[in-house]
């Protein structure tokens, strides 16, 4: 799956409420404006907010035939995003999971 992709960042703490998904988020933002194509996951499933840090909240991703389709935040689709907080149907809507699922669900991301 990740044969054409050049480089992956990964933006880690061991501490929550630290920035991550804002730090993610604006990288995202100027390396599409730079001219990358981009891919950003947000693998917080306990508490993701990456889609409402982009005002992507009411767009759902779809699953296609290869996996899961992206939401793409522009029309040249420069930036897809993906997120569980695109299967819940509210921001506070909890996902309590154990390790296999979560594991499970990033590995279909």
């Amino acid at each position: 799956m990740l044969e054409n992709v050049k480089r992956v960042i990964l933006i880690l703490s061991g501490k929550g409420g630290v920035g991550k998904s804002t730090v993610s988020t604006q990288l995202a933002l100027t390396l599409k404006e730079r001219g990358y194509k981009v891919g950003l996951l947000d693998i917080d499933l306990c508490g993701p907010s990456v889609p409402y840090i982009l005002n992507l909240e009411d767009q759902n991703i779809h699953q296609g035939s290869e996996g899961w389709i992206p939401v793409y935040l522009d029309k040249e689709q420069k930036l897809g995003v993906m997120s569980i907080g695109f299967l819940l149907k509210s921001r506070n809507d909890a996902v309590v999971w154990r390790g296999p699922k979560k594991t499970s669900m990033i590995k279909q991301f």
